[in-house]
């Protein structure tokens, strides 16, 4: 990885008496690196990060070196305080930042693990502005929106260019055009296409196609308000994406064609569809793909033979979508179930372990809030599984440690994620080790039993923020235990985790003496990462959240061990 400091870049061209100011890392050649810039029209949630690493899928699949960008239009630093319900889920990058939920989808398509490179908010370029108007690195100039903010953005990408030796970098734009908030983002891309030079930038709108119930036919002229709005902004759309419920028919594509001056060929149909993983073949069928190879003249670069192998083994997977001989129905016990995407990684979890076993898995959403110790076998009585997930607060803990005891003594398969794992401890504490206050300090502050807590010496282990353990870590697996049977008998793993709590060392001899395993453990210190139950069909939690690593050729073991189970 090339020193960051070596990529800074140098403003010596800046003066008081010029006008121009574009920083460049150093050793950054134009028009090396192509861009594809993809953008939203009409509203939100199109599936920009969708269609953008589902295209970056088939430019990977060519041979070619990909890596994609999410520029965000709010103020934040990072996604870490973001409540779910607001923004879908916080996802975690191995190396602790945390970020939109369409870095999931990125990883998941690309089969990569992402960085902080790979993520930005307008507060993190905002910050950056002005910590170099305090060093004095403009030389004197009045800071502007343009050209320095919109310099830093352009910086980010020429710099990611430079890092991953990329030979298409996919920018996403959060938001919708015409969102104050993305106004400079927009004007950078604009900027960026006029310094890069010709058949450097791909710009691609993702818009919405009307169908009104009570009209009966399809309605394109928010689409068109929408790209007329990216035109006068400088823009020139070269693809056109129409989402709807539908296929969107030849007039609505030749009334957007003729109104944004991209050949019909260009306006291209991506209707619904039931996986997100079929949406790859939608855009090779159309020939999406090789439209921009022909834009960014980089026909020259792929390997076909490659794409062949590659496809083959897609092909492979996708084939088996909706040819499943088996159902389940798992139940997701949350707080958050009223917004789907506060969990769009391990929907995403369960939908790989189906797949790869024929079992189509159906989800039940269950709000814990509501659940009681006399109403719980009510809500559970048609599940085949339960997974118990994270979450902040103390809303509805103690509907979750009452799922958890019912599919204990049950005989039902439960899968844990971080504060799942918490509850299964104080569940299993209170009833079976006869700790009956045992509680969390996040729960109840003063609480007796405290078998989890916050403890002095994890805050000086971990030094993030003072309490959050965030990212990658490595995970010490026990021998001959469910665990290290699912990992392939591997003596150590990692994962990603987010959370402030711990199981207290104080109470893990006492559970263990009682039958609790802690079947993985941190490397060097007193730590609990998983836990099992032996008698159990399948009784397992983590400390970490396994979803955010599944992916959909490889299948994360602990949620392929719960649908097997559940099956």
């Amino acid at each position: 990885m090339t020193d960051k400091n070596e990529l800074l870049a140098s403003v010596s061209e800046s003066s008081a008496e010029s006008e121009y100011f574009s920083p460049m890392p150093k050793g950054y050649q134009k028009g090396k690196t192509k861009y594809v810039v993809v953008m939203g029209t009409v509203m939100s949630g199109l599936g920009k990060g969708i269609f953008s690493s589902c295209l970056g899928k088939l430019m990977q699949d060519k041979g070619l070196k990909v890596a994609p960008i999410k520029l965000e239009g709010y103020l934040n630093i990072d996604s870490g305080t973001l409540n779910p319900f607001r923004h879908g889920e916080v996802f975690v990058l191995d190396d602790g930042m945390e970020c939109d939920m369409d870095l999931g989808t990125y990883e998941r398509m690309l089969e990569k693990d992402l960085s902080q490179d790979n993520f930005c908010t307008s507060g993190q370029i905002y910050r950056e502005v002005l910590e170099k108007e305090r060093h004095g690195d403009y030389l004197g100039r009045d800071v502007q929106m343009i050209p320095h903010v919109t310099g830093e953005v352009k910086l980010r990408l020429r710099t990611l260019a430079m890092k991953s030796n990329a030979d298409i970098i996919f920018v996403e734009i959060g938001g919708t055009v015409g969102d104050l908030e993305n106004a400079f983002y927009i004007e950078a891309m604009r900027e960026l296409a006029y310094e890069e030079g010709p058949h450097s930038c791909c710009f691609v709108a993702l818009t919405y196609i009307l169908e009104p119930r009570i009209l009966g036919e399809q309605k394109s002229k928010a689409a068109q308000l929408g790209i007329k709005q990216l035109m006068q902004s400088g823009i020139q759309p070269d693809i056109i994406a129409c989402r709807a419920r539908n296929v969107v028919n030849e007039k609505a594509r030749q009334k957007i064609s003729v109104y944004s001056n991209v050949p019909i060929g260009r306006v291209v149909s991506l209707a619904d569809s039931a996986s997100i993983y079929q949406i790859p073949a939608m855009l090779r069928e159309c020939g999406m793909d090789f439209e921009v190879l022909k834009l960014l003249h980089i026909e020259d670069r792929i390997d076909l033979r490659k794409e062949r192998v590659e496809w083959a083994k897609w092909c492979d997977f996708t084939d088996k979508i909706g040819k499943e001989k088996h159902e389940i129905i798992i139940g997701i016990t949350g707080k958050y179930t009223s917004v789907r995407d506060s969990y769009a990684s391990i929907i995403n979890a369960l939908e790989h372990s189906g797949i790869i076993l024929g079992c189509k898995v159906k989800i039940k959403w269950i709000d814990t809030s509501i659940i009681t110790g006399k109403n719980v076998a009510e809500h559970l009585k048609d599940v085949d599984g339960i997974i118990v997930p994270g979450g902040f607060g103390v809303r509805g803990t103690e509907g979750k440690i009452a799922c958890i005891k019912h599919v204990r003594l049950n005989n039902i398969p439960f899968l844990g994620i971080c504060l799942g794992f918490q509850m299964a401890v104080i569940e299993y504490a209170r009833n079976i080790c006869g700790l009956k206050k045992a509680n969390s300090t996040e729960i109840e502050p003063d609480c007796s039993e405290p078998v989890i807590n916050i403890l002095p010496e994890q805050k000086k282990i971990e030094g993030l923020g003072g309490n959050m353990r965030l990212g990658g870590q490595d995970i010490k697996l026990k021998p001959d235990t469910t665990a290290f049977k699912l990992f392939g008998n591997n003596p150590s793993i990692r994962m990603r985790f987010r959370h402030r709590y711990e199981v207290d060392p104080r109470y893990v001899e006492k559970l263990e003496k009682a039958g609790l395993i802690f079947s993985g453990k941190a490397p060097n210190y007193p730590i609990m990462q998983i836990l099992e139950l032996s008698e159990h069909p399948y009784f397992i939690a983590t400390q970490a959240h396994p979803c955010l690593t599944s992916r959909p050729l490889h299948p994360h073991p602990m949620f392929t061990g719960l649908v097997a189970a559940a099956m």
